[in-house]
């Protein structure tokens, strides 16, 4: 098979038929082998009645149901494992993202031999206060922290190798940084394109500001465990050596300034500094702690079920 085209949803329910014909026309056009895997991602509307007509109506078409809303990252685990395809394409089901782009992108896994391939919606028609602001500031802070030089991390629009997607684990909300996730596991040709975005037609944008926080937040995660996910006492070890070190010199400059200098002097249990000493080196302790848990439990880490599949179409 050439292309599995992996779109997750939530509530989509105007946009799904419209975006399958769409996506059927240009893979027919160019002659594709291929298949459309809907994942709903827990929807309250009849969105998984038109996945089931389309299926129906379309053997290429298959669907998975989630049991309640897993988010998007669950989502696109879930489809990664299910996709055949030599290459895999991601686009969101609210037809902001072309599907006139497929056959480049296709072009230029196979033929430019790119492992990743990222759409750039260079020309955005989003609010530019709720949206289009914080996404630059995002994007300039995940270029900076992450060393991948993409100007869009968040396009949905993408394209990959089938051997990237069954080689990462894309969990909690990290599908914002999947080209991170495949430099770190060695994919390191990606490439961008720029894409045509286009205005939400049906329904409301998901976009919110607390996604906008979580995905900073997600950002210093995804450095921590790019840099130290494998070795954690690499980096609480360290901390924990250097608050002993400034407890010990504490300790030791009481303990001399006492025998040698001021012996008449107030108690050492009286003065600042002991207490300087006793925090740093309580701190250095729990840090050890810190870093001697997280070791145990990498290496006593088992994959867990994290997401809940109530539904698929027959033809899985």
């Amino acid at each position: 098979m050439n292309i599995s085209v992996v779109i997750p949803l939530l509530n989509e329910q105007e946009s799904l038929t419209e975006l399958h014909d769409w996506i059927a026309k240009v893979m027919q056009s160019n002659r594709f082998s291929y298949e459309i895997v809907f994942i709903d991602d827990g929807s309250t509307d009849d969105s998984w009645q038109v996945i089931q007509e389309l299926a129906k109506q379309n053997d290429s078409v298959k669907g998975i149901r989630f049991s309640k809303n897993f988010g998007k990252s669950q989502a696109l685990h879930a489809g990664f494992e299910k996709a055949q395809g030599d290459v895999v394409i991601t686009m969101d089901a609210d037809l902001q993202d072309n599907p006139d782009e497929i056959p480049e992108l296709y072009s230029m896994i196979t033929e430019d031999r790119f492992d990743l391939v990222s759409g750039w919606k260079k020309k955005r028609y989003d609010s530019v206060i709720a949206k289009n602001l914080p996404s630059k500031l995002f994007n300039w802070a995940a270029r900076k922290t992450s060393g991948v030089k993409l100007n869009d991390f968040n396009c949905g629009l993408k394209a990959y190798k089938n051997d990237v997607v069954k080689n990462i684990d894309v969990n909690g909300e990290m599908h914002r940084y999947i080209p991170v996730l495949a430099k770190n596991a060695g994919f390191t040709k990606i490439g961008e394109k720029i894409v045509q975005h286009q205005a939400r037609k049906y329904g409301e944008t998901k976009f919110g500001m607390n996604r906008f926080i979580n995905g900073f937040l997600d950002l210093i995660t995804i450095w921590f465990i790019s840099h130290f996910g494998k070795r954690p006492m690499h980096l609480f070890g360290a901390l924990g050596v250097l608050m002993f070190i400034l407890g010990f010199a504490f300790s030791f400059y009481l303990g001399i300034d006492k025998l040698f200098f001021n012996p008449s002097g107030r108690l050492i249990t009286e003065r600042p500094e002991f207490f300087l000493a006793l925090s740093t080196m309580i701190i250095g302790t729990q840090f050890f702690v810190a870093g001697f848990l997280g070791e145990m439990i990498l290496r006593s880490k088992q994959d867990k079920k994290r997401y809940l599949i109530k539904d698929e179409t027959s033809n899985f």
